[in-house]
């Protein structure tokens, strides 16, 4: 069953330096504006018991990369919301899923989309896994597909252009550091972190 999903709110961002020590809040469009102000920010990567990732199309009403592909599910905490609860909120919102996330890492980057915007985070990285099926929600997402690791590599190095320059750093560095926990880790699609 989908959660409710808040169209048209202008969520207030948790503004952060670089050691992820809460500075202020800023609404969404200021933190994206220019060239971004640094703030809290996540990714959620889910994949099935056969170790393939869940892939989402950005919907072509996103301000920054429409259209392009990247991971399951990424977003930010609310002023007021802990990491943890808005991890779960925006995945079933999205996805229509739940899935014990497991933290990986943390890092800060910085992407410039033309003259749209930027995006300037301090992005902690989730994994999950399940089997149940994901009900996009499309005013966020225009597609979605599963991929195995090892096309999903060979895919983003011939057309790095197709993918967000988030989810291409973070599958990197899954893939260096962090592969063996994503395979070692079991399908639990019922008991939220």
């Amino acid at each position: 069953m989908q959660g409710t999903r808040d169209e048209g709110i202008e969520d207030e961002l948790y503004l952060v330096d670089a050691r992820d020590q809460v500075l202020g809040s800023a609404s969404k469009s200021r933190c994206h504006d220019g060239e971004g102000l640094l703030h809290r920010a996540f990714s959620v990567f889910i994949f099935d018991s056969g170790n393939r990732l869940l892939l989402q199309r950005r919907a072509a009403s996103k301000r920054l990369w429409p259209h392009f592909w990247s991971n399951s599910c990424c977003s930010h905490p609310r002023h007021g919301e802990s990491l943890e609860d808005a991890t779960l909120r925006r995945l079933q919102e999205e996805l229509g899923m739940q899935a014990r996330l497991e933290p990986l890492y943390a890092f800060q980057y910085h992407a410039r989309f033309g003259t749209a915007g930027s995006e300037h985070e301090l992005c902690h990285v989730f994994f999950g896994k399940t089997d149940a099926p994901p009900v996009p929600w499309e005013a966020e997402i225009a597609a979605i597909r599963w991929v195995d690791a090892e096309s999903l590599t060979t895919e983003m190095a011939a057309e790095p252009e197709r993918f967000t320059p988030w989810f291409q750093q973070e599958w990197q560095r899954i893939r260096t550091e962090f592969w063996q926990r994503i395979l070692d880790g079991t399908p639990d699609s019922s008991t939220p972190r």
